[in-house]
């Protein structure tokens, strides 16, 4: 029988969680536990991992600002540098977790990944995706790009526009094919408009788990699965009844994003995700990155249903 495809995204948390500094060691010590869990379902699924890298780029970032004798690079070069730096370091982990299992011989790849935008998004008009290092008031007003008041402080904020294409999608879609587990579409994805039979790189992020969702359509794949900080799509979040209810109709999930019991900055993305998904006929689940496994089982998460 042939085995399912899986589409895993791994939420920018399966790095850096929320108390920690970021370190190399935290890194890698926390990719340990989700990818763990990825090694042993290779045995049964065709995997393609996505991840965030948020916090990455929120690094380079800082550092430019740190070093101005140094040229600043493009927003769409720190997503391309990130996609390496992520991509090396789940290939390592995972690929030391598939030894403990005694599956040496399974061939992964990481893939540095375009993903086209439209010029005419809206989202390019608006700004609104808050990115790097927090600023004052007062450094923040000289600043030569937008800013957004946040809790912490003034942020930068650049375009978020939806998907629409994956570049690289064929290239995938074979290597899963031939057997190996594909890391790819990092950060959303690097975004480029089209430009005659090229492409061109413009200054703005992806959602992560828009442009998994994306991929999971354009390669057919059986099933998404967007692992994260929390046991699924909760309902009143933060409040005395806030629940996870394990199934969700798309007709619940578009009632309950036109409610805004999904914010924009957070749960909103993923719930579109996985609609997206069951919408083309897959399968999609909201989890933990602690329960991947049980969620493919159907004993964890929030489940999207037709």
């Amino acid at each position: 029988m042939t085995r399912e495809t899986v589409v895993v995204a791994l939420g920018g948390n399966a790095l850096i969680r929320a108390d920690q500094t970021g370190t190399i060691a935290e890194q890698f010590a926390n990719l340990k536990g989700p990818l763990r869990q990825l090694a042993r379902l290779a045995e049964h699924y065709r995997l393609v991992v996505t991840h965030g890298n948020g916090p990455q780029v929120g690094n380079l970032l800082l550092q430019q600002e740190c070093c101005a004798a140094v040229p600043p690079l493009p927003l769409e070069i720190l997503v391309a540098q990130t996609q390496g730096q992520i991509g090396y370091m789940i290939e390592s982990v995972l690929d030391e977790e598939l030894a403990r299992l005694g599956r040496e011989e399974q061939l992964l790849a990481s893939l540095i990944s375009y993903v086209v935008v439209d010029p005419a998004d809206p989202a390019f008009a608006t700004p609104t995706k808050p990115i790097g290092p927090v600023y004052p008031a007062a450094e923040a007003a000289r600043l030569p790009w937008p800013t957004v008041a946040t809790g912490r402080g003034y942020r930068r904020v650049v375009a978020s526009p939806r998907p629409v294409a994956i570049v690289e999608k064929r290239e995938i879609a074979t290597l899963v094919a031939a057997g190996f587990i594909v890391i790819c579409c990092g950060g959303g994805g690097i975004p480029v408009i089209r430009q005659g039979r090229g492409f061109h790189g413009v200054d703005a992020v992806i959602d992560k788990d828009l442009a998994s969702a994306a991929l999971a359509v354009e390669l057919g794949a059986d099933r998404l699965v967007i692992a994260t900080d929390v046991p699924g799509a909760a309902l009143d979040f933060g409040a005395p009844g806030e629940r996870y209810p394990a199934t969700m109709t798309l007709a619940e999930a578009e009632r309950h994003l036109a409610a805004g019991q999904f914010p924009p900055g957070s749960m909103g993305p993923k719930v579109e995700a996985a609609s997206h998904v069951v919408r083309h006929g897959g399968h999609a689940v909201i989890c933990h990155l602690d329960d991947i496994e049980r969620a493919l089982a159907g004993n964890a998460g929030t489940r999207l249903l037709p």
